[in-house]
Order: structure tokens, then C-alpha cells, then sequence
């Protein structure tokens, strides 16, 4: 546990705050994104939201040691995009499945959360997709609770998928993490379980629970922008993040703003609001 960041009260509160301006921001930026929006426009949003509430961008930047440096507020993806696509001059088309991921920094603190919709007339078979993202997230922040383990959130999420009717991958390559004052810090938080000794979990710990699915296989490959992630048999795909802080009493979902208290029922348990 030495090398997972335990945070103060106070601390989550300022994740809090964060929270709720990722919150806001993925609320506009999903409102906005209509058939003939580009991407690059999505993101303007974004950075619009971040300046008018004092935040700075966890996205903008990131990556600049390793080479490329990620040159957007938020990754949005598109239809078999899985993950990290960069905001450009693409064109919203009727039927695009398009997936926002958007962090904020507020006083040193992160929070970071993903949503998926749907531009335009919705396909059946991805609106089950995305709600199966999505309810496979609440799956998950329903077990994450002192005493339990990381391994335990993973199987949570496994076993909700795997009950579906309708069989969907789930990427491998790409977690959840824990966060704080890095947007990616221990634990890693897999969405798949493996049976193997896992970190407990305790009041202060903060952890990023983000389902990933497609309608096809878990396979993927990088694009040679060195960001954008897609599936390799073109399927479509779903993100579903929050981030999630372990309390005393059960779960806070820094990114939703009614803290998850619609979901998490008797797990859930706010700091302070």
C-alpha cells in the first residue's frame, strides 16, 4: 500500500471539485455533438468549460516525455475509435457512436470520467452497447468499498458483462487507475478479473473505474498518431468512466453530480457536498 496515495478528507473534496467540472464539461460537450460538429469543436467546449471554472486540463500535454504530447482537452472517438482519439476536423455523421473522455486539475487534484453517445438516429445494437458500458461501471463502483480489493471491483465488472445476453469484448490493454494528484497513479484497476493477490481497498484511496467494450473482440492497435486506439476487426466500441473515492462509509463518485447517490444505494456515502 506504500506506493498508492492516500488522500485527506480535504484532499477528496478538491477532487470533488474537480469532479464536477469534468462533470460539466462532458455534460456540454455530449449536448453539442450533432451530425456536421467536428470534434475539434467538442473540444473547445471543453477547454471553454475548464477556463470559466478556474481548471486546468489533465489531457493537454500528456505524454510529452514518452514523445507525442496529447494536443487536446478531451479524447474524443468515434465509432470503431475506441479510446484516446484526438480532436480534429472529422465531421459528425448521423449514427456515430462518439465516446468524450475529459479530466480536470483543480489545485493539484484530478479527476477524470468518460461518457458514450449516440449523434443522430440510434442504432439498437450500440444503445445496448453503451448501457451495457455503462451499467458495468455501476457494477463495479457497487463493490468498491473498505475492506474490498481491486480484484474484486474487476470481477464485479466481468461477471456483469459476461451475464449479458449479447456477448461484447472488453479491452485488456487499456484500465482503470488509481488518481490523484496524477491522473494515472496505482493501482491499475483491470475491467477483466484475474485470480491473483490484489490491493485492498481503504478510506482515502481514489480509483478511475472506466469499462471499455465492443461489439467485437478485445484486440486493438494504435494508429500512427501514437494516440488513437481501434478496434482490429472494426468494431464499434463504448467508454463508461467515473472517478471514484473510497470513504469511510462506502463510495463517492467525484464525476456525477449527484455524487452516485441514484445508483450506488446503500454504498453510497459523500464526504461533504
Amino acid at each position: 500500500m506504500s506506493h498508492i496515495e492516500i488522500k485527506s478528507s480535504d484532499e477528496i473534496r478538491l477532487m470533488r471539485a474537480a469532479g464536477l467540472v469534468v462533470a460539466k464539461g462532458l455534460e456540454a460537450m455530449c449536448g453539442a455533438a450533432a451530425v456536421g460538429v467536428t470534434t475539434r469543436e467538442l473540444d473547445a467546449i471543453g477547454r471553454e468549460i475548464l477556463a470559466a471554472n478556474g481548471a486546468t486540463s489533465s489531457f493537454l500535454g500528456y505524454g510529452a516525455e514518452y514523445g507525442t504530447p496529447f494536443p487536446g482537452v478531451a479524447c474524443i472517438s468515434v465509432n470503431d475509435e475506441l479510446v484516446h482519439g484526438i480532436p480534429g476536423e472529422r465531421v459528425l455523421a448521423d449514427g456515430d457512436v462518439v465516446s468524450i473522455d475529459f479530466g480536470a486539475i483543480v489545485k493539484g487534484w484530478h479527476a477524470d470520467a468518460a461518457r458514450t453517445i449516440i449523434v443522430g438516429t440510434p442504432d439498437p445494437a450500440d444503445v445496448a452497447l453503451i448501457e451495457a458500458t455503462r451499467q458495468a461501471f455501476w457494477a463495479g463502483a457497487r463493490t468498491t468499498h473498505e475492506g474490498s480489493r481491486v480484484g474484486d471491483v474487476s470481477k464485479a465488472i466481468e461477471g456483469y458483462v459476461k451475464s449479458l445476453p449479447v456477448r461484447y469484448g472488453t479491452l485488456r490493454e487499456y484500465t482503470g487507475h488509481g488518481i490523484g494528484t496524477e491522473m494515472h497513479m496505482s493501482p491499475d484497476v483491470p475491467n477483466w478479473y484475474r485470480p491473483r493477490p490484489t490491493p485492498r481497498l481503504r478510506p482515502g484511496m481514489a480509483i478511475a473505474i472506466e469499462p471499455m467494450l465492443t461489439t467485437g473482440t478485445h484486440q486493438t492497435l494504435e494508429l500512427d498518431d501514437d494516440w488513437t486506439v481501434v478496434s482490429r476487426d472494426g468494431s464499434r466500441g463504448s467508454h463508461w468512466e467515473n472517478t471514484v473515492a473510497v470513504t469511510p462509509g462506502g463510495a463517492w463518485v467525484l464525476t456525477e453530480p449527484d455524487g452516485g447517490a441514484s445508483l450506488l444505494g446503500a454504498n453510497f456515502a459523500p464526504l461533504a457536498d
